[in-house]
């Protein structure tokens, strides 16, 4: 009786999501305004970060680029300044803590108080655990999650005086299930989704209604650092593709971002059904990475 119930359960979980999805169709959601916000992104010198910068541009927000590598983040700010966005540059390695809260201070001098932020910095080192180096598994955590902590903590007070901001956290859908071959990263992603979850929780538990976020978790994106990326059943995305998705979450405050939107019923289905997910051998999500992708 009990397995019967569940699969009712299940089955109105995606009716439901189906009909959220048809509805959305007919009756689009109201979109917030971000023109004049000041837009912290980090990771803003390629790949979803970029891409993102030239969104925000384009709805005339301030914007302030953060990335290690300065020739990558210079040219996405001449094209945001080519779309009229007043934008600042700040060369940042978003894995040392002392340069992230030296850099936030700058910022609030030179600019002002960040009032949305993309944390969206991270790399990867695909391996399987003995031959990860690590350096390697400290670096993906210090810029995958604890980056996010160092920023957040720095920030948030000025949203909490003004009950106003949002803040983003870029995870991956490996947050919520696993890859062989990539455990500091998967590890590094779930702690991303918990980190926006209990982030959300705790700000809901303050009353600061005012201050939103949104956690964008796709399937493998074609960055640009791997060759021939290929999976067997989900699709390689494009960057823009991505941002699209995750520019309309940010402006209609939308808490999870799956992408594809179908994600969500296909994890809700995995875990329900207790699928071989943790199995090695049955390489979850299908993924197949080239050794040469470094960074996301």
């Amino acid at each position: 009786m009990k397995i019967i119930l569940d699969l009712l359960l299940l089955l109105l979980i995606i009716i439901y999501s189906y009909l959220e999805s048809l509805v959305k169709v007919f009756i689009p959601q109201r979109r917030k305004s971000v023109a004049g916000e000041i837009v912290l992104i980090t990771g803003a010198g390629h790949g979803i970060g970029r891409q993102t910068a030239y969104e925000f541009a384009k709805r005339k927000s301030r914007l302030v680029l953060w990335d290690i590598n300065k020739h990558g983040v210079e040219e996405t700010a001449a094209e945001c300044r080519k779309l009229g966005a007043t934008t600042h540059v700040f060369v940042v390695d978003c894995s040392n803590r002392e340069e992230i809260y030296s850099s936030v201070n700058q910022v609030k001098k030179e600019v002002g108080d960040v009032t949305i932020v993309v944390n969206n910095a991270g790399t990867i080192y695909p391996a399987d655990l003995l031959s990860t180096k690590d350096e390697e598994i400290t670096r993906t955590f210090e810029v995958n999650i604890l980056g996010h902590f160092w920023i957040t903590k720095a920030l948030l007070p000025s949203m909490i005086r003004r009950n106003h901001g949002h803040i983003v956290t870029v995870a991956s859908v490996c947050g919520h299930g696993v890859i062989p071959y990539l455990i500091p990263y998967c590890s590094s992603k779930f702690a991303a989704v918990g980190f926006h979850r209990a982030l959300t929780s705790e700000l809901e538990a303050l009353g600061k209604t005012g201050i939103k976020t949104s956690c964008l978790c796709p399937v493998f994106v074609n960055t640009g650092f791997t060759k021939n990326p290929s999976t067997r059943i989900w699709p390689v995305l494009e960057t823009d593709e991505v941002v699209r998705s995750l520019i309309d979450g940010i402006l209609t405050d939308k808490k999870m971002i799956f992408v594809p939107s179908y994600i969500n019923i296909s994890l809700t289905i995995e875990r329900f059904f207790s699928f071989a997910l943790y199995q090695v051998e049955e390489v979850p999500f299908y993924y197949y990475f080239d050794e040469s992708l470094h960074q996301e």
